[in-house]
């Protein structure tokens, strides 16, 4: 497994655990901790996780919305919590970080889907991203 997907392994799981447990509130240093420390105690990639995470929480109320307007059968609340935490890494790396490619954001996505998600994750997960990077205006697209 490579480090950055290692990376959005761990930057997912972090997600996950600030949601399930009611996001306000929930200090993410000290679950950030605790996931390296059990998961990936050896893993040396720090900053692209914490930049991932950060990203995320600074946009999220546009990832949000991103994923209410594409998900339209799913109310945000409504999609499992690995899935909704997935997506807005995923929309994150399409829409806001310029350093990663569209199509590896959208890749990445889907196999950690298909990894930690239901049967249909990855076919969910696709379609989402698949449609905003359709809808992307051509210069915003990243090769």
């Amino acid at each position: 497994m490579s480090n950055r997907h290692l990376a959005r392994t761990i930057a997912m799981q972090i997600l996950f655990l600030w949601d399930f447990n009611g996001k306000k509130g929930v200090d993410v240093d000290k679950i950030t901790k605790e996931v390296f420390a059990n998961f990936a105690p050896e893993f040396d990639d720090h900053g692209f996780v914490k930049s991932a995470i950060k990203g995320t929480f600074d946009h999220l109320k546009e990832i949000d919305a991103y994923i209410t307007k594409y998900a339209t059968e799913w109310p945000l609340e409504q999609i499992t919590i690995v899935d909704r935490n997935i997506l807005r890494i995923g929309v994150y790396e399409l829409i806001f970080n310029n350093d990663i490619p569209s199509k590896v954001a959208i890749n990445e996505a889907i196999e950690i889907a298909k990894t930690f998600g239901s049967e249909a994750s990855g076919k969910f997960v696709n379609g989402v991203l698949g449609a905003i990077y359709r809808d992307m205006d051509n210069k915003n697209k990243k090769e």
